[in-house]
């Protein structure tokens, strides 16, 4: 669970998108990850940070689905996880709202962040950044 959940962090990938990942269709080297189904029905190749990679490297095998797991066990998991650590009111979902976010803040324009996630619409996208005043005002100069 916890890689899945570090993975989710670092590619802003679905939970359905991460467990439908196949081994066939992640090239290490290249550092990018094709996924043909979505749920808009548009694949996508996803870039891949070096943390990501790092993460797919140590899992064992490499062949088949990278996670072999099914959606609702991963949602039991996060659940029973965020209950232990007294965690309230977080999904998933958020796991991809955060990793938006983070991708805005380390400099991304709005057209790669789409790219990378896979929104065709702006305002969408837009929903899931937490831009501070502090970081604009420092880009301004």
């Amino acid at each position: 669970m916890r890689t899945i959940v570090k993975f989710a962090l670092e590619t802003a990938m679905r939970r359905g998108e991460i467990l439908n990942m196949e081994w066939k269709a992640i090239s290490l080297k290249r550092r990018i990850l094709q996924i043909p189904l979505t749920k808009t029905d548009t694949p996508r190749t996803i870039p891949l940070s070096l943390r990501a990679r790092e993460l797919l490297l140590a899992l064992p095998g490499k062949d088949g689905k990278v996670f072999p797991i099914a959606a609702d066990s991963v949602s039991q998991a996060f659940r029973r996880a965020c209950k232990r650590v007294d965690i309230d009111n977080l999904r998933f979902h958020d796991l991809r709202h955060e990793a938006t976010s983070r991708l805005f803040e380390m400099g991304l324009s709005p057209v790669e962040v789409a790219t990378i996630t896979g929104h065709r619409d702006t305002r969408m996208l837009m929903r899931y950044t937490h831009l501070k005043a502090e970081d604009l005002a420092k880009k301004l100069g």
